[in-house]
């Protein structure tokens, strides 16, 4: 009965950390999201780097993606593309070691663009 007892004791602990690992785990992922500035790091925003690849830019400072790709939104090198325009886009995420890691990124639709006069 003891043992049995303590064995029911030990699975429901267990059952708890994992269940709140899973909470702070949820929270951490869950943050508010905001508007920002999204190009290529390399051709718009100045970053160093091989090749092209998405960053955003947050309160005037630059970071990579990671959770998105440059090549999730289009051609990067067409006439609106990342490497030739600075876009808007809807982000949710973290900067971790000065990389955002996005748990959500959505490209906002372009500005229409004003005729010549």
């Amino acid at each position: 009965m003891k043992k049995t007892m303590l064995l029911f004791l030990s699975l429901c602990l267990a059952g708890w950390v994992s269940a709140r690992q899973a909470d702070v785990q949820t929270r951490d992922t869950l943050q508010k999201k905001q508007v920002v500035e999204a190009s290529c790091g390399q051709c718009q925003f100045g970053l160093k780097a091989p090749g092209c690849s998405l960053a955003i830019r947050i309160d005037g400072k630059a970071y990579f993606v990671d959770g998105a790709d440059i090549n999730d939104h289009g051609d990067a090198h067409a006439e609106d593309g990342f490497c030739n325009a600075i876009r808007k886009a809807e982000v949710s995420g973290k900067v971790v070691k000065g990389r955002f890691k996005a748990s959500y990124f959505r490209l906002l639709p372009a500005a229409p663009k004003m005729p010549a006069p």
